[in-house]
């Protein structure tokens, strides 16, 4: 029969072993690498997933994430080739692909971001100072970011970090420029509206002179022609008139002396003071417009 000590002492062997067994092994997740540091030297890196062995108690295990991480950075104002101030807003994605390198130079995320931070900002300058402004903002914003995210790379692997990406949110001028701006572009407009008004009316009163000129030559013409008929109506008239004075003198004579009457007695405040005999009045006193009443002379025989 076995002694309490005895039990006691195996009890005792057996939590030994427990706790060194449960010292000894550590496991890596998919979304992370481990270091293993012995007594603050590292000894190995474990990238695979699973179930892993360690020295007991002396080594230490530090999980580093593999995952694509993300670098926010504050805007910070850039001065392009132009001369012209950009206030530019841009992020990073990374990730760490040697963690022995990365424990050594940086030592954490943390740390890892500021001095992501710093290198991010500096190819910032170099690249967006050698373009233009228009540049920046329009014209080769994809070939800038992969620009940036070159050297950014370049100089991140020194620190066991690969950048996967660079991008530029927003890259504008500064508030103050933006309104000297926007009012320099409102004046501008401003102008070419009166320009345009101006020659619009320039235009329209070049189209009323060319207006006016044609009717002016229309009435004239229109008025020429007026004229024309009018002297062909008036020498119709005069032909017929002569027409019928060579065939009936005392006939046209009459009709000469009502159309003076028609004209001379129409109403109104015109008076005359003319003799009873006066040639005016012959035909009021006799048809022929002889005076005494005499009878015309018969007609000659025609022969």
């Amino acid at each position: 029969m076995r002694s309490p000590v005895t039990g006691i002492v195996t009890l005792i062997l057996l939590l030994l072993i427990v706790i060194v067994g449960y010292s000894s092994i550590f496991t890596v997740q998919q979304t992370e690498q481990a270091l293993v540091v012995r007594l603050g030297r590292p000894v190995d890196v474990v990238s695979q997933p699973g179930l892993n062995f360690k020295a007991p108690f002396i080594d230490t295990v530090i999980s580093i994430d593999k995952r694509i991480l993300d670098l926010e950075n504050p805007s910070q104002e850039v001065i392009a080739s132009d001369q012209k101030r950009l206030v530019v807003d841009a992020f990073a994605r990374y990730r760490i692909k040697d963690a022995l390198r990365f424990y050594q130079s940086v030592g954490s995320i943390q740390a890892a971001n500021l001095q992501l931070t710093t290198l991010l900002n500096a190819a910032l300058r170099r690249v967006l100072g050698e373009v233009s402004f228009i540049t920046v903002v329009r014209d080769e914003r994809e070939g800038l970011m992969a620009k940036i995210r070159t050297q950014l790379d370049r100089e991140a692997e020194g620190y066991g970090i690969q950048v996967v990406d660079v991008r530029i949110r927003r890259a504008d001028l500064p508030e103050a420029n933006s309104q000297a701006v926007y009012q320099r572009m409102q004046t501008e407009r401003q102008r070419e509206a009166a320009e345009f008004r101006a020659q619009g009316g320039q235009k329209a009163q070049e189209i009323r002179s060319k207006a006016d000129r044609e009717a002016t030559v229309i009435i004239a013409d229109a008025n020429s022609t007026s004229e024309q008929v009018r002297g062909t109506g008036d020498a119709e008239r005069n032909r017929l008139f002569a027409e019928a004075y060579g065939k009936d003198p005392d006939f046209f004579a009459f009709y000469r002396s009502m159309s003076a009457y028609e004209q001379a007695l129409r109403p109104g405040d015109t008076r005359f003071l003319l003799r009873p005999d006066s040639d005016f009045f012959r035909f009021f006193g006799t048809s022929s417009g002889k005076p005494g009443g005499a009878a015309a002379a018969p007609a000659a025989p025609k022969q």
